[in-house]
């Protein structure tokens, strides 16, 4: 089967890239590396000796950064239901994290620590039916704010990849009765075409 159009034109982009092609001289898994470091460089969410867990974390680029910052006195927690390729500095979980099995495995690794910090990429793989994709990545974000609300420890933080559009405004009125600080960054590794944005909640509201 030939490759579409849409597919051609998207592997064209991918290749001129100028955040690809970064990533590749940088040695970093992906090019989604930049937005956490971009974010970061702005709300320093990443510190030394920090425990953070990083949800839809395959292939990477996310845990790279953030093993590197944290450190050897820090801990990365990466999640996917895809296999992860082994990093430095980063202990993977491969499962649902809403399954007891791999929050048994998580328990186990944080060994009663609470997590400073949880970090979501996660988009669902996309069908290109708009309204069902929306609504499933708008329902990824809803089950990773469930799970940071219960790992954080206080005074904690949340960064979760999300999507404009239906479901959106619910979604930011729940964070913000749920966090006492939301704020909105759209890094420039964010296509400018995407309707991606990221949304940072700092302080579990009690």
């Amino acid at each position: 089967m030939k490759p579409s159009k849409t597919s051609k034109q998207w592997m064209r982009e991918h290749i001129n890239d100028p955040f690809v092609q970064l990533a590749q001289k940088d040695g970093y898994r992906s090019r989604a590396a930049y937005k956490l470091l971009e974010i970061n460089e702005k709300d320093q969410l990443l510190k030394p000796g920090m425990i953070l867990v990083d949800l839809g974390a395959t292939p990477g680029g996310w845990s790279q950064v953030a093993a590197r910052i944290v450190g050897r006195s820090g801990k990365v927690i990466a999640l996917d239901l895809l296999p992860l390729d082994p990093l430095s500095g980063v202990e993977f979980i491969q499962g649902d994290f809403r399954e007891d099995a791999v929050l048994a495995q998580l328990e186990n690794l944080l060994q009663g620590q609470k997590v400073g910090l949880v970090i979501s990429d996660m988009a669902p793989n996309m069908s290109g039916v708009a309204s069902a994709d929306q609504a499933r990545a708008m329902y990824l974000a809803e089950l990773a704010m469930d799970f940071a609300v219960q790992q954080l420890e206080p005074k904690g933080s949340f960064l979760v990849k999300v999507f404009q559009g239906e479901g959106f405004e619910p979604y930011l009125k729940l964070m913000r009765s749920r966090f006492v600080k939301v704020a909105t960054r759209k890094p420039k590794a964010s296509r400018d075409r995407s309707c991606e944005l990221y949304l940072l909640g700092t302080g579990i509201l009690e």
